[in-house]
């Protein structure tokens, strides 16, 4: 499906180039402090920062640094087992989990990497954790059995799970299977990339002009001067969420919770568009009913009575900067056609890269124009879940 630009303007092609490049052109990365490039897998080459001005350089996945990690801690994983084990949720920031100066900084320069890999290379965090791959592998590791280390796939397909003992050798576990043997799980924190991804998307969107109709805590986004003859003083309808589910996806017994995000999208009263990225934080499992009352749609200052949603879930190798590009490059180019409603969801789905199809990020499920007067339950396009939603007044303080 092609898009033309409209004459008044979404944004002027100019416009479009400038912000394309805004979002591409990064400062120049330094190797991780005390150290070299973090190198991709056996095989691979070192990951070449960036110069300045320039896209990001094509450079290891973020399962490439985990895999490679997961090996240099094989040779201490007993008594990182013996820190999880000893942890009620099974679950340890890596960085606090492995102490050193040789394995310390290791962990860091692993850290610096994913977070360039996911496009969030601004952030200071540490975003590496290590967990146990199921509980029912607690009683083995409490009981002192020699654990396994491995990186969390991100591709949801993978058929086998590379695992690494003590000596460094490879052990290859049937992902449909939860082994006997417990098996430690690098990865990354999903929870926290998603906070930290949602906010880059927010601040990208709206320095290539996409407004919000809410803040990045949820509330209502104050209307620009223009907008506030269209907005009721005495509030606006929005869409609740009362009950939803994510269709069982079948996943293997490594993975946890997922981490699901949604990009709202409508249009202002100018007819460019508004976009919102609404998090669902407590969707952590499949097949699971969620009752959350939660606002997904703000029609406050709306051209039309109508906006689209498009559901995905970060698997922990979405990179959020290109993400934004690809939305970017799909909304500024997409027409409002003045005497109807153009849906969005069509031109956003367009816009991810193939790869984006597998796992980085997954794509859950998409509902068509929502109004203020859609109410019951509403099965997304692609049958992969399903919410139930009713209208909500919002009124002013």
């Amino acid at each position: 499906m092609s898009h033309r630009v409209p004459r008044t303007a979404l944004l002027s092609t100019a416009a479009v180039t400038a912000a394309l490049l805004a979002l591409t052109a990064v400062p120049a990365q330094a190797a991780p402090a005390g150290g070299q490039p973090f190198a991709a897998p056996v095989g691979g080459q070192p990951f070449a920062a960036a110069e300045a001005g320039q896209p990001f350089a094509a450079g290891p996945t973020v399962y490439d640094i985990t895999d490679t990690l997961a090996r240099d801690l094989a040779a201490t994983v007993t008594p990182l087992a013996a820190r999880v084990a000893a942890d009620a949720d099974q679950t340890l920031d890596l960085s606090a989990a492995v102490a050193g100066k040789g394995l310390g900084k290791r962990v860091a320069q692993a850290d610096e990497a994913v977070l360039r890999a996911k496009g969030l290379e601004d952030a200071d965090s540490a975003l590496l954790q290590v967990r146990l791959a199921h509980p029912d592998m607690l009683p083995a590791l409490r009981a002192g059995k020699a654990p396994l280390i491995a990186a969390t796939p991100t591709d949801d397909t993978a058929a086998d799970l590379v695992a690494y003992d003590r000596t460094g050798a490879r052990v290859v576990l049937d992902v449909a299977t939860v082994p006997a043997r417990p098996v430690l799980m690098i990865e990354v924190d999903t929870a926290q990339a998603l906070e930290l991804g949602a906010e880059v998307l927010r601040s990208e969107l709206a320095a290539a002009g996409v407004t919000s109709a809410t803040t990045a805590d949820g509330a209502p986004a104050v209307a620009a001067a223009g907008d506030q003859m269209q907005v009721a003083s005495t509030g606006y309808w929005a869409t609740k969420v009362t009950s939803l589910q994510v269709a069982d996806i079948k996943e293997p017994f490594f993975k946890g919770n997922a981490e699901i995000f949604n990009i709202v999208g409508g249009y202002d009263l100018n007819g460019d568009p508004k976009v919102d990225i609404v998090e669902m934080p407590y969707l952590d499992k499949a097949a699971t009913t969620y009752y959350p009352n939660q606002l997904l749609v703000h029609f406050k200052a709306y051209k039309w009575n109508l906006a689209d949603v498009v559901m995905m879930e970060d698997d922990g190798d979405t990179n959020y900067k290109s993400l934004a590009i690809a939305l970017v490059t799909a909304l500024l180019t997409v027409i409002d056609g003045g005497a109807a409603f153009t849906p969005l969801v069509t031109a956003i789905i367009d816009a991810m890269p193939n790869k984006w199809w597998t796992d980085d990020p997954d794509y859950v499920d998409s509902w068509y124009t929502l109004s203020t007067k859609s109410t019951g339950r509403l099965n997304g396009a692609a049958g992969n879940a399903w919410m139930t939603v009713q209208p909500y007044w919002v009124a002013a303080l």
